[in-house]
């Protein structure tokens, strides 16, 4: 149960896998929030209290398989965005640091609009948090730039984002490492992690050689 579940204020909140990223069993996180033992019906009258979530829900909420001691039951899901969603029509106190805390990372989102360093300098200081060195920082930014200007010579010519993104990112894999993107994963032992992050100094920069060569080749 390792993957499909997460503690989150002392309560398990069940998760599944669902086009690569993970849904959260609704119900789950509502129990977590308020003080109700019935959070399906609780549910139900947060809809009606706010008709906009109501009319979005088919949306933002899947019925997915869900692993439970009873044996697999289809339940009601939502994706991290969908959750915030969710919380924000939740009027308890034990949402309202989520509450605070959406609000302060919409503000700073509109700081980043206005000035894009800041984006900049907030990215840099979560990754020195994570532990990497300032040297392999500059290096992950540069390659983000190398990217960006290879798939915008890409727009140009009228390739789609996916899949035509995933099978020509592929081939310059390939081209210059002898595996795809996601056999370099299993070489690292890699699932859901982004693989430029687990990128040692020489492979970022072979991979923005292939990049840059591959946007040289475009033009």
């Amino acid at each position: 149960m390792e993957n499909k579940l997460v503690v989150f204020k002392n309560k398990g909140i069940r998760r599944i896998l669902h086009n690569e990223e993970w849904w959260f069993v609704v119900q789950d996180v509502v129990l977590a929030l308020i003080d109700s033992k019935d959070p399906k019906q609780y549910i139900q009258r947060m809809k009606r209290r706010d008709p906009e979530l109501a009319k979005g829900w088919v949306q933002i909420v899947h019925t997915l398989p869900i692993e439970t001691t009873g044996g697999v039951q289809r339940m009601l899901c939502a994706n991290t965005e969908g959750l915030f969603r969710i919380i924000q029509s939740i009027p308890s106190p034990k949402a309202e640091p989520f509450k605070r805390w959406l609000a302060k990372v919409g503000y700073e989102r509109v700081q980043e609009i206005e000035d894009p360093e800041l984006a900049s300098k907030r990215t840099k200081a979560i990754y020195r948090a994570k532990g990497y060195s300032d040297a392999w920082i500059e290096k992950w930014m540069r390659g983000i730039v190398v990217r960006d200007e290879l798939t915008d010579e890409w727009q140009k010519r009228g390739i789609k984002e996916d899949p035509e993104y995933a099978i020509l990112t592929a081939e310059i894999s390939k081209a210059t490492f002898g595996i795809t993107p996601s056999e370099y994963k299993k070489v690292k032992g890699l699932k859901r992690h982004n693989l430029r992050d687990h990128m040692t100094d020489l492979e970022s920069i072979f991979s923005m050689l292939g990049e840059a060569a591959t946007t040289e080749i475009a033009r």
